[in-house]
């Protein structure tokens, strides 16, 4: 009986092994909806994943609210909608691609596409109330705005100085995707200059700024946002503006071998304890006419020389204080 009793421990200790480590660890993809082209802000605790809804956007943003990664509570906010976000120059594309900012002023600000325009909202919490931070309700850049390109995936980026800057676009068909960028005004809402054209190599869209050590790397996405051939890929300069040369290691996140990570893309980094982590979504492989995209989570990291590393899609370990194997 001594013995049983042994096996007994031995293995309920097993299982409890087993547990803890799955409470440790975050896996891909993060949670059981269809969501795409995330941006991420923290907030007293709280992280609030702000995405499109899949397919292909709805008539809001979606909006998750997190304090492990673990357990998920879906929001609903009062802006972006189809129907505010809707001018003279609007297209049918319903809502899409939103970045979200803290600024040095203190409120939160975010920049979506909405109808094949970036519109710009402002708000004093994550969850709203928010309104169209342009008095006059206009989209900040309207689809005909630049013809031949979309005007789409508009991503905020704020310098060490607290200066801000916008970079946004996308080319027609699948092809010439071209990025623009300009320095926004204090109100976060208007342009300092004429935008410029900074399209680094290979791009296509979903352009994402991220500063390290002196350095900007300009993040993208290349190929086709429906298939095995979309990617994330980088470039370095000394500017906001560039001049940019193709970061060694790039692309740096593609489809696997097994496709189990599929056209992954249209991303954001963040930070946690130091550790910068890459939040993008991947494809769910189709079966009908239309794409379903997931969530999805990895350790971004660098090497000696700076140089950003080529990811292993594997999900990451815990990094907030409120894992528990309760």
């Amino acid at each position: 009986m001594r013995v049983f009793a042994i096996i007994g421990i031995w293995l309920a200790s097993l299982s409890t092994g087993f547990i803890y480590g799955q409470a440790q660890f975050i896996t891909n993809p993060i949670n059981n909806g269809y969501f795409a082209d995330p941006t991420i802000v923290k907030d007293q605790g709280t992280y609030y994943i702000y995405a499109t809804i899949d397919p292909w956007g709805g008539k809001e943003v979606g909006v998750l609210a997190t304090k492990d990664f673990k357990t998920w509570e879906q929001k609903h906010i009062n802006w972006p909608t189809k129907q505010a976000c809707t001018s003279s120059t609007s297209r049918n594309d319903m809502v899409w691609a939103p970045s979200v900012v803290k600024a040095r002023n203190g409120n939160y600000y975010m920049y979506v596409s909405v109808g094949n325009e970036v519109w710009v909202g402002v708000s004093k919490h994550p969850l709203g109330p928010w309104k169209n931070a342009k008095a006059d309700n206009s989209p900040l850049i309207p689809s005909n705005y630049l013809p031949g390109f979309h005007m789409i995936d508009a991503e905020c980026f704020i310098d060490d100085d607290g200066e801000a800057y916008l970079y946004w676009g996308s080319g027609l068909n699948w092809v010439n995707g071209h990025c623009f960028a300009v320095k926004l005004g204090k109100d976060m809402a208007s342009f300092v200059g004429k935008p410029q054209d900074v399209t680094p190599p290979n791009y296509f869209e979903a352009p994402f700024m991220y500063k390290r050590n002196g350095t900007y790397y300009l993040m993208y996405s290349e190929g086709k946002a429906i298939d095995a051939t979309y990617k994330v890929r980088y470039s370095t300069g000394k500017t906001p503006f560039g001049p940019w040369a193709e970061g060694v290691n790039s692309p740096i996140l593609s489809t696997t071998a097994d496709s189990t990570t599929y056209g992954p893309g249209h991303h954001t980094v963040f930070k946690a304890n130091g550790q910068p982590y890459i939040l993008y979504h991947r494809i769910l492989p189709p079966k009908k006419d239309y794409v379903l995209r997931q969530l999805c989570i990895d350790s971004l990291n660098f090497d000696k020389a700076g140089n950003i590393k080529r990811i292993n899609p594997k999900g990451v370990k815990a990094f907030t204080k409120n894992h528990s194997t309760k």
